[in-house]
């Protein structure tokens, strides 16, 4: 995946999940809602995966996939498109790794490195998930983080309990 792709449009990646109510259905709708708007256009999206919680584990399974978009945004308005499509797909932040409908995270934006308040890129976490690398490999294996391919951090990274819940990857599409 390029860094630059249409002119004037630049590259991330986000990861989606959820385990309340229909997960599934919630991620291909903020999919959708994405792709629609005329700064933003979804370029590839993961297969679907059922996997177990992480941080804390006494709740549903989730939901995860990555996707692959091009936009014209900067960063912070990105990130308040996607917490926009959360707020209006009523998702609610209760407790952190809790349970929700909804959640969309920028992974990386081009070659960039953010250090904000509200936001971090490359996402602070994402090198140890292996809920996060597996679906982001299916779009871009050699894609760099902090020094590594995603390949090789999903080779360092705990895969139990992780299945793929869907092989289609236009499982987001109507």
């Amino acid at each position: 995946m390029s860094n630059t792709g249409i002119k004037g449009f630049q590259a991330a990646t986000l990861g989606l999940g959820g385990n309340i109510g229909d997960p599934v259905a919630a991620m291909a709708d903020a999919l959708r809602r994405l792709d629609q708007r005329h700064d933003c256009r979804v370029t590839s999206v993961s297969r679907l995966y059922r996997t177990p919680p992480w941080g804390k584990t006494d709740q549903a399974d989730f939901y995860n996939a990555c996707a692959a978009v091009e936009t014209l945004l900067e960063p912070q308005e990105l990130l308040a498109a996607c917490l926009e499509i959360e707020r209006t797909m009523k998702r609610v932040r209760v407790e952190r790794w809790g349970p929700r409908t909804i959640d969309i995270d920028i992974l990386t934006f081009a070659d960039r490195t953010i250090d904000a308040e509200h936001l971090k890129v490359p996402h602070p976490r994402m090198t140890e998930r292996a809920f996060v690398l597996l679906p982001l490999a299916d779009i871009d294996p050699e894609l760099v983080v902090k020094g590594k391919s995603v390949s090789t951090w999903l080779g360092l990274a705990d895969q139990t309990g992780i299945a793929v819940a869907n092989e289609n990857r236009a499982w987001w599409r109507r």
